[in-house]
Order: structure tokens, then C-alpha cells, then sequence
């Protein structure tokens, strides 16, 4: 197969993409604007700023000042005194506190306030568990050296060591259970890549119908260019598009908001499947109406449905099981998993082999059966 007519194809397709400012606006801008304003509804980013806290302690408790006076050294950390637990529980709830930390005098099972589902609320909730664990540790060490009778010196040698070496603890939350999902950035920019993703292709099938209305296709098949050339053409065109715009996102979203995508081999192949997805429904959609305005009429109201179903526009746990598991019969929510799966530390692409496998699948069918489709109608004019 000469590679020369299907480079012609690709390249008008591509040209008369980049030719449409509304179209090129919702890929390279629109995405991060999402990002950005859903990002931080989610909790953001925290590391740059001072997160901020809100505590009830009594002073008077030695315990309860060693905790306070470990946070308010804290330069993560903006403690705010709070009068009672039901201040700090309205402020977590209202969003003006990342967390909250209720001390009562002589307890020493703290309650700590907590949106489970806010970045911030996570980040300083791993500042507050390290306060308290210095503590900890530092009264164990304490109760351990006297128990052995050990000198003054040996004591504070105890107390020294546990100060260093802080331990984790355990802090009763009533902000619900602890989240095995990333939050802020670290969710919305690979929830936007897919949406983003799938509904511009869905949008950019109107190029397919421009190109049978113009007698595009016709043209090339009438010259000496076998079907199979036309159809690659086409698909790469489409294909590219979905690559340079999860790219793009992938890209900027590392360097901006500092996302961090994990194994990239991993992210590499189920982004790669999910395009080769987001094409074939592109050439379905293309293919079916008969004029150019209908494909961005139908194509990404569907791809925002499918999103919401996926949790690409808001975590999944807030629409509930039912929607959680009909996500599951389109790609979007393999997708989502896999790639939050990804960014964990430990995870490779070995730890996404079973959204691989169904990804593929559904890129066959959605492949074949826009193939199928494409070639009965490949010489109809619309």
C-alpha cells in the first residue's frame, strides 16, 4: 500500500481542522479551563499555600499543648483556635478549613474534621497525623525510659530518637472513609483528557460528513487509490487528533499544575486504546448523518453523558452504584480507573491489565463496526 495518498488524505483532514477556531478553541483551551476551576473545587493543589486548620484544645492539658504547639510549628500548616467541635465540623463543611483537629482534655482519641474528598483535606490530614505521631512517639519513649529506671541522659537520648523518628497513628475522622482516589489536578486532568478527548473526536466526525458532501471521498476512491487507503486516512486523521489532544493535556497538566501521570508505558497504552476508541465512534457518527451540523449536535452531548457515567466530571462515588455500574459497560470508566490506577507509585502497566484487555476489546468493536459501517456508505454523497 503506497503510503503517498493516504499522507495527502491526513494531511487535508488535519489542515481543515486547524482551520476551525472553534474547533481548535475547545481543544487547546477549553480543557484547562475545565481543569482548573473543577480542580480546585476539588481541593487544588495545596503544596504552595498554607492550609488551614482550625483546633479545639485546652492548653492547660499537657498532651493536647504538645499537639498544638507541634502544628503551629507546622509552616504547611495556618492553625486557627475554634471555639467548639461544631465551629470546626460547619468550617470543613463550608470550605473555609482544610481540616479540623478536636482535643478534649484527658482523651487521647482525637477527632479529626475532614472533607474526605478535597486534596487540601488530605494533605492536611497527613500534616495533622504527623503532629500527633511526634507526640506519640515522644510519650512512649517517655513512659518506656522511666519504666527501665533509665538515667535523666538516657531518658532525653529516648526522647531525642522518638522526636526523629515519628510514628504513624491512628485519628478517629468523621469526615467519612479515607479516599482511594487522587483528588484535585490529580483527578480532573486525566478526567478531562478522556472527556475532552472522546467528545472533540465526536465533534470532528463533522469533517467526515464536510468530506462526503464535498465529494471528498468519492474523488479519491474514483482515483487510483484502493478503498483501504481512503478508510486509513481517514481513521489517522481522527486518530492524530485524539493523540495531540490527550497529549497536549498530558503535557501542560504535568508542567502546570505538577499532575503526576505515573508508569508511562501504562498511561502510554491505555491513552493509545481510548483514542483508537474515541476514532472509531468519530467514523461511526461520521458515517450515520447526512449533514455536517448534526455530528456536533449528537456527537458530544453523548460524550458528556458518557463522561458523567465514567466520573469524568465528578468522582464516581457521588452518583452512586446503580450509574456507577452502567459506567461500566462504555469505555470511559475503564479508562478513568486505569489512569488513576497509574498515577499511584507502585502501579504499572501490569496493574491495569484487566482495563486493558476490555479497552482493546472495545476498540475492536468500535473499530469494526465503524469499518463496516464506512465501507457500505463510503460512496454516498449527503
Amino acid at each position: 500500500m503506497r503510503p503517498r495518498p493516504v499522507t495527502a488524505l491526513v494531511l487535508a483532514n488535519l489542515k481543515r481542522q486547524v482551520r476551525d477556531k472553534v474547533g481548535m478553541f475547545f481543544i487547546v483551551v477549553m480543557p484547562f479551563i475545565t481543569i482548573v476551576f473543577v480542580g480546585m473545587a476539588l481541593g487544588g493543589d495545596a503544596a504552595d499555600a498554607e492550609l488551614p486548620v482550625a483546633v479545639v484544645a485546652d492548653t492547660s492539658d499537657p498532651v493536647s499543648a504538645a499537639v498544638l504547639a507541634e502544628l503551629e510549628a507546622d509552616e504547611a500548616l495556618e492553625v486557627r483556635r475554634a471555639g467548639s467541635a461544631e465551629d470546626v465540623r460547619d468550617g470543613v463543611r463550608r470550605g473555609a478549613l482544610a481540616a479540623g483537629l478536636v482535643m478534649r482534655p484527658g482523651d487521647t482519641g482525637f477527632e479529626l474534621v475532614v472533607n474526605q474528598t478535597s486534596g487540601s483535606g488530605m494533605a492536611a490530614r497527613g500534616e495533622i497525623d504527623v503532629a500527633v505521631g511526634r507526640v506519640s512517639a515522644v510519650l512512649e519513649a517517655t513512659r518506656a525510659a522511666r519504666a527501665a529506671g533509665a538515667s535523666p541522659e538516657q531518658a532525653d537520648a529516648y526522647v531525642r530518637k522518638a522526636r526523629e523518628e515519628a510514628v504513624a497513628v491512628t485519628v478517629s475522622s468523621s469526615g467519612g472513609e479515607e479516599p482511594d482516589r487522587p483528588t484535585g489536578f490529580a483527578y480532573t486532568a486525566p478526567a478531562n483528557l478522556l472527556l475532552f478527548t472522546f467528545v472533540n473526536s465526536m465533534a470532528v466526525a463533522a469533517a467526515l460528513v464536510e468530506s462526503r458532501r464535498i465529494g471528498m471521498v468519492r474523488r479519491s476512491l474514483a482515483a487510483p487509490v484502493r478503498q483501504g487507503q481512503v478508510l486509513l486516512g481517514e481513521a489517522l486523521s481522527r486518530f492524530l487528533v485524539a493523540v495531540a489532544q490527550s497529549l497536549l493535556i498530558i503535557v501542560v497538566s504535568r508542567f502546570l499544575f505538577d499532575v503526576g501521570w505515573g508508569d508511562p508505558v501504562g498511561v502510554a497504552v491505555v491513552v493509545a486504546l481510548f483514542c483508537l476508541i474515541a476514532t472509531g465512534a468519530a467514523m461511526l457518527v461520521g458515517a450515520l448523518v447526512r449533514a455536517p451540523q448534526q455530528a456536533p449536535a449528537i456527537g458530544p452531548p453523548v460524550g458528556i453523558v458518557l463522561g458523567m457515567l465514567g466520573g469524568c466530571l465528578w468522582p464516581r462515588e457521588v452518583a452512586g452504584e446503580p450509574l456507577n455500574t452502567i459506567g461500566y459497560l462504555f469505555p470511559h470508566s475503564w479508562a478513568m480507573d486505569a489512569l488513576l490506577e497509574l498515577s499511584r507509585p507502585s502501579a504499572g502497566l501490569g496493574s491495569v491489565l484487566v482495563e486493558v484487555a476490555v479497552l482493546a476489546g472495545m476498540a475492536v468493536v468500535a473499530l469494526g463496526v465503524a469499518v463496516a459501517v464506512f465501507r457500505r456508505r463510503a460512496l454516498e454523497s449527503v
